[in-house]
């Protein structure tokens, strides 16, 4: 039942170019960034020649000719218009392609969290998956715009001014550049602490997430019971962790600066020291000067970009990790689409366990023919609801096999299979949708006509029309805006107008009145007609005139028969009916 999960953290240089796998289908595009990229780096150094020379005309002259101020009054907005060309083309594209390859990413993640199996789901938190795909996702987003475009960028004009220095006096080039590679050391160093606090970081970032869910969803519970100091300060500690994570980050970077600001001073001083030795001319050394502090403009990007790699390296690590994570229950490689007549569901020496030590079924025999109401009972715990969700594969059976007609449900493809099956849970699920579109979830191209006709068997249609705007009505998130038993009956709808040969009733009447349960157990007994139908009942009335009941004790099958058949055997069903239906002493009124 363990869904595998790469290693947690990847060597970066995997990641990166796992990472940049995305960009290929838009290559084109980053191409011409690349190449704006080039322009851009390639126009800035390409100043210092023309600023050189006429500097040096400044110096010796103290004047320029009115040709060559000309010249240079062209030539520099010319190169001026290229670099703000270039810089604007290389940004717009690079940053298209880094946002498009993250919007990529995040479908991907979304639709891959779809295929996972219940398992997966049961044992994670929905928050620290939101905070995955939103979250970890906007990081990598920042720093893959800002990764290209400076990689491409800031190495032109790098390299451009590295060039330029040791044309005009490689000697002084040398002994500026000897201070090059101290700046590694540091950022090396840092790049470090930001991976390992960043990665943290994010984990906390998601714990926040998924407590500040779990408040929203249980707010009525939160304010019922007084909580509200409670849940204020478990996510107050948790903000303060995630922001004692965040400074680490931020320490991080903002050292990063004034190193290089520190170093780039030196170099500096450096060059004044050497011109006192040698006979440079003042607008050499004014250009040489001007070069080296162009050069440390991408020695201060590129070293950020570094820590800004680190940083979101370890969002990246939790991306892959959920990307990577397998699902538990999937198509076989030669799956067959399930498109015949249901006759029959049998369970064969079934067991199942969640892990090696928590085994919740063992030895399930059962067979339940076409149009044979099923229901399970039994005390909680007993492994009902774990039974009934091995028939649409929420889980995978660990002993033993389930057939639909003469198929091993493994052998059936997940979508053909649930395609038969219609459920009613206890735990009504809506969306911040319509009620027609909540209706008719599941049910391609259901039209109107038909969507009114489910309400109405579900004694549906008329508190929708007394809505403001009938089936057109948002009923808000999980149909907040709607009464329990309301709620209820839009999911039977739901199930009416799918009109699957299976159905699962999980207590589908549970958040009823008694007024309302008639109507709506009246109505399920009409699309019960015909159908093959697993109940879990925890109400006894419910279940009274099932074809079989089945009795479940502590994952085994205990008692099988109708339901006066179980009460005349005086076993487990006899004794759990009698706890329901034993008469109970009037009150006393004083």
């Amino acid at each position: 039942m363990n869904q595998t999960t790469q290693p947690a953290t990847a060597p970066q240089r995997a990641v990166w170019l796992r990472l940049f796998s995305y960009a290929k289908p838009y290559w084109r595009r980053l191409l011409l960034g690349i190449f704006f990229g080039i322009l851009f780096g390639g126009s800035t150094t390409g100043l210092l020649p023309a600023i050189q020379k006429n500097f040096s005309n400044f110096f010796e002259h103290q004047d320029l000719p009115w040709n060559l101020l000309i010249g240079v009054a062209v030539l520099l907005p010319i190169l001026a218009a290229l670099r703000g060309l270039g810089d604007f083309a290389s940004r717009y594209l690079i940053e298209w392609v880094g946002k498009r390859v993250v919007r990529d990413i995040r479908e991907k993640l979304f639709d891959h969290t779809l295929t996972l199996s219940m398992g997966y789901f049961t044992r994670s938190r929905s928050g620290e998956l939101m905070s995955r795909i939103t979250n970890d996702t906007m990081m990598i987003e920042n720093a893959v715009s800002t990764f290209i475009g400076d990689l491409i960028r800031e190495p032109f004009v790098l390299i451009g001014g590295v060039g330029y220095i040791l044309w005009l006096n490689w000697k002084l080039a040398l002994i500026s550049l000897v201070l090059f590679p101290v700046c590694i050391l540091p950022v090396a160093y840092f790049g470090r602490k930001v991976r390992r606090a960043a990665r943290e970081g994010q984990a906390r970032l998601a714990n926040l997430a998924a407590i500040l869910q779990e408040a929203l969803v249980g707010m009525r519970i939160v304010k019922a019971f007084g909580m509200e100091n409670y849940e204020r300060q478990r996510f107050s500690e948790e903000a303060k962790a995630t922001f004692s994570r965040a400074m680490k980050v931020t320490r991080a970077n903002a050292s990063i600066e004034p190193i290089i600001v520190f170093l780039s001073t030196l170099g500096l001083a450096l060059v004044m020291f050497y011109k006192q030795w040698t006979h440079m001319s003042g607008a050499d050394l004014f250009t040489f000067a001007l070069a080296m502090l162009i050069m440390y403009q991408p020695v201060k990007k590129l070293s950020k970009l570094h820590l800004a790699i680190q940083q979101s390296s370890a969002a990246a690590d939790r991306i892959f990790e959920l990307l990577d994570t397998a699902a538990s229950v999937t198509d076989r490689p030669n799956a067959i689409t399930f498109n015949e007549p249901v006759h029959r569901i049998a369970f064969e020496q079934v067991g199942f366990a969640y892990d090696a030590h928590e085994q919740v079924l063992q030895n399930i025999n059962l067979t339940v023919g076409a149009g044979q109401c099923y229901a399970f009972v039994g005390s909680s715990g007993a492994g009902k609801s774990t039974l009934v969700s091995l028939v649409p594969r929420f889980y995978d059976v660990t002993a033993g096999r389930i057939l639909l007609n003469d198929h091993d449900l493994r052998d059936l493809t997940q979508e053909s299979l649930r395609r038969q099956i219609g459920m009613v849970t206890q735990d009504t699920i809506l969306f911040n949708d319509t009620v027609a579109n909540n209706i008719a979830y599941g049910t391609a191209n259901a039209d109107r006509a038909a969507i009114i006709a489910a309400a109405k068997r579900a004694h549906a249609h008329d508190f929708i029309m007394e809505m403001k705007e009938d089936y057109d009505t948002h009923i808000g998130e999980r149909g907040v805006r709607l009464s329990g038993g309301q709620r209820q009956r839009l999911a039977i709808a739901r199930a009416i107008l799918r009109n699957p040969p299976i159905l699962i009733l999980d207590e589908a009447t549970s958040a009823l009145d008694t007024e309302s349960e008639r109507a709506v157990q009246a109505a399920l007994d009409e699309l019960m007609a015909h159908r093959t139908v697993l109940a879990i009942a925890h109400r006894l009335s419910t279940i009274m005139h099932a074809d079989q009941i089945v009795v479940l004790e502590n994952g085994r099958i205990v008692e099988t028969g109708t339901h006066q058949e179980l009460l005349t055997r005086g076993g487990v069903y006899k004794r759990l009916y009698d706890l329901q239906f034993r008469d109970t002493p009037e009150p006393v009124v004083k």
